[in-house]
């Protein structure tokens, strides 16, 4: 081929945008095909409605498996699909997810870099994490073309920055530029092929859909001490790859930042869950020693009330580590709460108020989010059609669902009801 014919573009939040105008720049003799993946969730309708009306010059299609790959068409990702190219044709993976997404964008620049090798050209735009880092990294190493949207441009920088901090990009410019870069690149001789690796051919197989196994594995990767999300097997990480990234013996892969973020939410949430058993344990062992008050048994209430006592130390513990996971960069005050401390005085008093108020806006919007997931579970449950087995596993996501915002609900209350002792407490005091 005597030109770069093959574009593929990733992104996330805040990708659409820069998407269109992209399209919208684009002659209608473009001598290149467009491949775009943006995350969408699995039950979505995709892109396509969202871009077509961008590209009017070019015809864009929804990609389907064996589709032929023409020049001047532009292909855009289905839902719960890897989208991936093969020599001349389209191939839509069922693989597992990388970075918890389907489709993901560094499986089709993986796709890409082995097939078509310098014959094209990467571009990765707005959006969280670092999708795209990895995929972009294997194109530059087969000779292709790298483009990274300016991430003082983008509305979400965290994909665009992590891409520039994988490779040496050939370009970073704004997203209204874009279009007329890639006009003028796709018209370029390219350079020649570099070898191909096998951990390039091997990732494409797993994207696809092909097994993995143990053996293959340990090829490209060093077994670890962490646990994969997905589905708690061994994560190995990948050898000599940009950025940090892992896989498991399923092939779900993540990136180091993915990984992290998804800890750091399960550490959350079971802290907070910690919280609430532990305040309602201290408020039942309160009620018990107000029964032992009331039927004249002292011992018994002095027991319940140095219990009650201890079990709020131990909330006041994990209250402090809740609201300081809320913000990290938050001034620390100077006292702090531990196995022997006694509350804070009137004058430290505010400061405590202000952070549990912190924690009750962060309960409230997960229960706003959790309430938006079950809506949405529910109209998903109208329109599964597939089997019966995906109908009852749509039916318990749904319950669990409802059983969580309960458990949110009733830790809200539980704030609450502390902001307002506290705030009773700076009166009287």
């Amino acid at each position: 081929m005597s030109n770069r014919d093959i574009v593929v573009i990733g992104g996330s939040s805040g990708a659409t945008d820069p998407l269109k105008e992209i399209l919208s720049r684009l002659p209608a003799d473009l001598p290149a095909a467009i491949l775009a993946v943006l995350h969408i969730p699995s039950g979505g309708i995709g892109i396509l409605s969202t871009v077509a009306s961008a590209a009017s010059k070019l015809p864009v299609r929804q990609a389907e498996n064996g589709m032929p790959i023409q020049s001047g068409h532009v292909y855009v990702g289905a839902p719960d699909h890897h989208l991936l190219v093969f020599d001349g044709h389209i191939v839509l993976g069922r693989g597992p997810r990388e970075n918890m997404a389907r489709p993901a964008i560094d499986p089709l620049f993986r796709s890409a870099a082995l097939h078509y090798g310098p014959r094209v050209i990467g571009v990765v735009l707005s959006g969280n994490l670092c999708d795209g880092a990895a995929g972009l990294n294997a194109i530059k190493r087969r000779g292709g073309v790298a483009l990274v949207q300016d991430p003082a441009d983008a509305i979400v920088n965290e994909m665009p920055s992590r891409a520039l901090e994988a490779t040496t990009v050939d370009l970073c410019v704004p997203g209204a530029l874009l279009g007329d870069v890639l006009s003028d690149l796709v018209r370029e001789r390219p350079g020649a092929a570099l070898p191909v690796s096998p951990e390039l051919a091997l990732e494409v197989a797993i994207a696809a859909g092909e097994g993995i196994d143990k053996e293959n594995l340990t090829n490209i990767a060093d077994a670890t001490a962490l646990t994969c999300p997905g589905c708690g097997g061994v994560l190995s990480n990948i050898r000599g790859d940009r950025p940090l990234r892992f896989r498991c013996q399923a092939g779900h892969a993540y990136t180091a930042d993915a990984l992290a973020r998804h800890e750091e939410s399960r550490v959350d949430e079971a802290l907070r869950v910690a919280l609430r058993i532990i305040e309602e344990r201290a408020e039942l062992v309160h009620r018990m020693a107000e029964g032992g008050r009331q039927s004249g048994r002292a011992a018994v209430a002095q027991m319940y009330d140095a219990r009650a006592a201890e079990y709020r130390r131990y909330a006041d513990l994990i209250r402090r580590a809740v609201i300081d996971s809320l913000d990290p960069q938050r001034p620390k005050p100077r006292w702090r709460w531990s196995m022997t401390a006694v509350p804070p005085t009137s004058a430290e008093r505010p400061a405590q108020i202000e952070a549990e108020k912190r924690m009750l806006a962060k309960a409230e919007a997960d229960l706003e989010n959790g309430r938006t997931r079950l809506r949405n579970q529910k109209a998903l449950l109208t329109i599964v059609h597939d089997s019966e087995r995906d109908a009852e596993q749509a039916e318990r996501l749904a319950a669990l669902l409802r059983q969580t915002l309960i458990e949110w609900e009733r830790h809200r209350n539980l704030i609450e009801r502390r902001i307002a002792y506290l705030e009773g407490r700076t009166q009287a005091g």
